[in-house]
Protein backbone atom coordinates (compact mmCIF):
# COMPACT_ATOMS: atom_id res chain seq x y z
CA UNK A 1 0.00 0.00 0.00
CA UNK A 2 1.14 3.55 -0.74
CA UNK A 3 1.25 5.81 2.32
CA UNK A 4 1.88 9.02 0.31
CA UNK A 5 1.04 9.65 -3.33
CA UNK A 6 1.66 13.10 -4.81
CA UNK A 7 0.96 14.09 -8.43
CA UNK A 8 1.78 17.53 -9.79
CA UNK A 9 2.00 19.34 -6.46
CA UNK A 10 2.72 23.07 -6.76
CA UNK A 11 3.04 25.65 -3.98
CA UNK A 12 3.70 29.39 -4.16
CA UNK A 13 4.59 31.66 -1.25
CA UNK A 14 2.17 34.26 -2.61
CA UNK A 15 -0.67 32.33 -4.20
CA UNK A 16 -2.21 35.56 -5.58
CA UNK A 17 0.78 36.35 -7.81
CA UNK A 18 2.67 34.42 -10.50
CA UNK A 19 5.82 34.46 -8.38
CA UNK A 20 8.36 31.68 -7.95
CA UNK A 21 6.95 28.30 -7.04
CA UNK A 22 8.43 26.83 -3.88
CA UNK A 23 7.25 23.41 -5.06
CA UNK A 24 6.86 22.95 -8.80
CA UNK A 25 4.89 20.03 -10.31
CA UNK A 26 6.29 17.55 -7.79
CA UNK A 27 5.52 13.82 -8.01
CA UNK A 28 6.32 11.38 -5.21
CA UNK A 29 5.30 8.01 -3.81
CA UNK A 30 6.22 6.66 -0.37
CA UNK A 31 5.37 3.08 0.49
CA UNK A 32 3.65 2.08 3.69
CA UNK A 33 6.15 1.04 6.37
CA UNK A 34 9.28 2.60 4.86
CA UNK A 35 11.45 5.46 6.04
CA UNK A 36 11.82 7.83 3.11
CA UNK A 37 14.31 10.71 3.14
CA UNK A 38 14.22 14.11 1.47
CA UNK A 39 17.58 15.76 0.85
CA UNK A 40 18.69 18.86 -0.98
CA UNK A 41 19.96 22.42 -0.47
CA UNK A 42 18.26 24.93 1.81
CA UNK A 43 15.24 26.57 0.21
CA UNK A 44 14.49 23.72 -2.20
CA UNK A 45 11.03 23.09 -0.72
CA UNK A 46 11.57 20.15 1.64
CA UNK A 47 10.00 21.68 4.75
CA UNK A 48 7.18 23.22 2.70
CA UNK A 49 6.33 19.76 1.39
CA UNK A 50 6.13 18.39 4.95
CA UNK A 51 3.88 21.27 5.98
CA UNK A 52 1.51 20.50 3.12
CA UNK A 53 1.37 16.85 4.16
CA UNK A 54 0.82 17.84 7.81
CA UNK A 55 -2.14 20.04 6.87
CA UNK A 56 -0.34 23.19 8.07
CA UNK A 57 0.10 24.77 4.62
CA UNK A 58 -3.26 24.36 2.90
CA UNK A 59 -2.82 26.50 -0.24
CA UNK A 60 -1.49 24.27 -2.99
CA UNK A 61 -2.43 22.76 -6.34
CA UNK A 62 -2.24 19.18 -7.56
CA UNK A 63 -3.31 15.80 -6.20
CA UNK A 64 -2.27 14.41 -2.81
CA UNK A 65 -3.36 11.17 -1.13
CA UNK A 66 -2.32 10.26 2.41
CA UNK A 67 -3.07 6.80 3.77
CA UNK A 68 -5.50 6.24 0.87
CA UNK A 69 -7.42 9.45 1.57
CA UNK A 70 -7.46 12.36 -0.87
CA UNK A 71 -6.57 15.81 0.46
CA UNK A 72 -8.50 18.87 -0.72
CA UNK A 73 -6.56 22.08 -1.47
CA UNK A 74 -7.51 24.66 1.13
CA UNK A 75 -9.29 22.04 3.26
CA UNK A 76 -8.61 20.96 6.82
CA UNK A 77 -7.83 17.43 7.94
CA UNK A 78 -10.68 15.29 9.16
CA UNK A 79 -10.52 13.50 12.50
CA UNK A 80 -8.84 10.36 11.13
CA UNK A 81 -6.02 12.22 9.37
CA UNK A 82 -5.42 14.50 12.37
CA UNK A 83 -4.73 11.39 14.42
CA UNK A 84 -2.88 9.40 11.79
CA UNK A 85 -0.52 12.11 10.49
CA UNK A 86 1.80 13.81 12.98
CA UNK A 87 4.88 16.00 12.64
CA UNK A 88 8.05 16.50 14.71
CA UNK A 89 9.74 19.85 14.13
CA UNK A 90 13.38 20.89 14.00
CA UNK A 91 13.37 23.06 17.13
CA UNK A 92 12.00 21.15 20.13
CA UNK A 93 11.89 24.29 22.30
CA UNK A 94 9.91 26.26 19.74
CA UNK A 95 7.34 23.48 19.33
CA UNK A 96 6.52 23.29 23.07
CA UNK A 97 4.51 25.95 24.90
CA UNK A 98 6.92 27.60 27.38
CA UNK A 99 4.21 28.06 30.05
CA UNK A 100 2.77 24.55 29.87
CA UNK A 101 4.09 21.66 31.94
CA UNK A 102 4.96 18.44 30.17
CA UNK A 103 1.83 16.90 31.69
CA UNK A 104 -0.38 19.53 30.08
CA UNK A 105 1.49 19.24 26.77
CA UNK A 106 0.87 15.49 26.66
CA UNK A 107 -2.63 15.57 28.12
CA UNK A 108 -4.26 18.13 25.83
CA UNK A 109 -4.20 16.07 22.59
CA UNK A 110 -5.70 13.14 24.47
CA UNK A 111 -8.48 15.22 26.04
CA UNK A 112 -9.32 16.91 22.73
CA UNK A 113 -9.78 13.47 21.18
CA UNK A 114 -11.87 12.18 24.10
CA UNK A 115 -9.33 9.65 25.37
CA UNK A 116 -9.76 7.94 28.72
CA UNK A 117 -7.08 7.48 31.41
CA UNK A 118 -5.25 10.58 30.25
CA UNK A 119 -2.58 10.69 32.96
CA UNK A 120 -1.70 7.01 32.65
CA UNK A 121 -1.33 7.40 28.89
CA UNK A 122 0.90 10.45 29.38
CA UNK A 123 3.07 8.41 31.74
CA UNK A 124 3.18 5.59 29.20
CA UNK A 125 4.30 8.08 26.53
CA UNK A 126 7.18 9.17 28.75
CA UNK A 127 8.16 5.57 29.32
CA UNK A 128 8.19 4.92 25.57
CA UNK A 129 10.71 7.72 25.02
CA UNK A 130 12.65 6.67 28.14
CA UNK A 131 11.99 9.65 30.37
CA UNK A 132 11.14 9.42 34.11
CA UNK A 133 7.66 10.22 35.39
CA UNK A 134 9.01 13.25 37.32
CA UNK A 135 9.37 15.04 33.95
CA UNK A 136 5.58 15.49 33.88
CA UNK A 137 5.84 18.39 36.33
CA UNK A 138 8.57 20.27 34.48
CA UNK A 139 8.42 23.14 32.00
CA UNK A 140 10.35 23.14 28.69
CA UNK A 141 13.07 25.49 29.99
CA UNK A 142 13.83 22.96 32.75
CA UNK A 143 14.68 20.24 30.21
CA UNK A 144 17.72 19.59 28.04
CA UNK A 145 17.46 19.79 24.25
CA UNK A 146 17.41 16.01 23.98
CA UNK A 147 14.68 15.75 26.61
CA UNK A 148 12.58 18.36 24.84
CA UNK A 149 12.85 16.48 21.55
CA UNK A 150 11.81 13.26 23.31
CA UNK A 151 8.74 15.11 24.64
CA UNK A 152 7.95 16.34 21.11
CA UNK A 153 8.20 12.76 19.84
CA UNK A 154 6.08 11.45 22.71
CA UNK A 155 3.39 14.03 21.92
CA UNK A 156 3.40 13.09 18.24
CA UNK A 157 2.95 9.40 19.12
CA UNK A 158 0.13 9.85 21.64
CA UNK A 159 -2.60 9.19 19.07
CA UNK A 160 -0.73 6.27 17.49
CA UNK A 161 -0.20 7.83 14.03
CA UNK A 162 0.46 5.80 10.93
CA UNK A 163 2.60 8.51 9.28
CA UNK A 164 5.25 10.57 11.07
CA UNK A 165 6.75 13.62 9.34
CA UNK A 166 10.21 14.52 10.66
CA UNK A 167 11.65 17.94 9.81
CA UNK A 168 15.36 17.93 10.76
CA UNK A 169 14.52 16.29 14.11
CA UNK A 170 18.11 16.14 15.37
CA UNK A 171 19.82 19.16 13.81
CA UNK A 172 19.51 21.27 16.98
CA UNK A 173 21.13 18.57 19.14
CA UNK A 174 24.74 17.62 19.80
CA UNK A 175 26.14 14.48 18.21
CA UNK A 176 25.73 12.11 21.15
CA UNK A 177 22.10 13.13 21.68
CA UNK A 178 21.43 12.88 17.93
CA UNK A 179 22.35 9.20 17.98
CA UNK A 180 20.04 8.55 20.94
CA UNK A 181 17.08 10.24 19.21
CA UNK A 182 17.66 8.45 15.90
CA UNK A 183 17.86 5.06 17.60
CA UNK A 184 14.71 5.92 19.55
CA UNK A 185 12.88 6.79 16.33
CA UNK A 186 13.97 3.54 14.70
CA UNK A 187 12.76 1.53 17.68
CA UNK A 188 9.38 3.28 17.83
CA UNK A 189 8.85 2.89 14.09
CA UNK A 190 9.16 -0.88 14.40
CA UNK A 191 6.99 -1.01 17.54
CA UNK A 192 4.11 0.94 16.00
CA UNK A 193 4.56 -0.03 12.33
CA UNK A 194 4.73 3.57 11.14
CA UNK A 195 5.83 5.21 7.92
CA UNK A 196 8.40 8.01 8.20
CA UNK A 197 9.08 10.91 5.85
CA UNK A 198 12.35 12.45 7.03
CA UNK A 199 13.94 15.75 6.00
CA UNK A 200 17.62 16.19 6.84
CA UNK A 201 20.70 18.01 5.60
CA UNK A 202 22.87 15.34 7.20
CA UNK A 203 23.64 12.52 4.79
CA UNK A 204 24.74 10.31 7.68
CA UNK A 205 21.29 10.67 9.24
CA UNK A 206 19.64 9.82 5.92
CA UNK A 207 21.94 6.84 5.38
CA UNK A 208 21.32 5.55 8.92
CA UNK A 209 17.55 5.92 8.86
CA UNK A 210 16.21 5.60 5.34
CA UNK A 211 15.21 2.81 2.97
CA UNK A 212 15.10 5.24 0.05
CA UNK A 213 15.44 8.97 -0.49
CA UNK A 214 14.69 11.65 -3.04
CA UNK A 215 16.94 14.51 -4.06
CA UNK A 216 15.13 17.86 -4.31
CA UNK A 217 16.23 21.01 -6.08
CA UNK A 218 14.23 24.16 -6.89
CA UNK A 219 10.96 22.62 -5.76
CA UNK A 220 11.21 19.40 -7.73
CA UNK A 221 12.23 15.81 -7.17
CA UNK A 222 15.24 15.31 -9.40
CA UNK A 223 16.10 11.72 -8.59
CA UNK A 224 15.14 8.78 -6.42
CA UNK A 225 18.12 7.41 -4.49
CA UNK A 226 18.40 3.76 -3.55
CA UNK A 227 19.65 2.43 -0.23
CA UNK A 228 23.16 1.63 -1.49
CA UNK A 229 23.71 5.19 -2.76
CA UNK A 230 22.56 7.09 0.31
CA UNK A 231 25.88 7.33 2.17
CA UNK A 232 27.63 8.73 -0.93
CA UNK A 233 25.31 11.67 -1.64
CA UNK A 234 26.13 15.22 -0.55
CA UNK A 235 22.75 16.91 0.12
CA UNK A 236 24.11 20.43 -0.55
CA UNK A 237 25.28 19.37 -4.01
CA UNK A 238 22.33 17.15 -4.84
CA UNK A 239 21.51 18.90 -8.13
CA UNK A 240 25.13 18.49 -9.29
CA UNK A 241 25.27 14.83 -8.31
CA UNK A 242 22.16 13.71 -10.14
CA UNK A 243 23.34 13.85 -13.75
Amino acid sequence: MTAIRIDGLSVRYDRHSPGRRVIDALDLEVNEGETFGLIGPSGCGKSTLLRVLAGIHRHWQGRVRLLDQALIPGGRFGTALRSNVQMVFQDPYGSLHPLHTVERTLSEPLRVNGAAEVRSRALQALEEVRLPSAVLLRFPHQLSGGQRQRIAIARALLLRPKLLLLDEPTSALDMSVQAEILNLLNRLKVSYKMTYLLVSHDRNVIAHMCDRAAGMHAGRIERLIGRDELSQINPNDIHRNLS
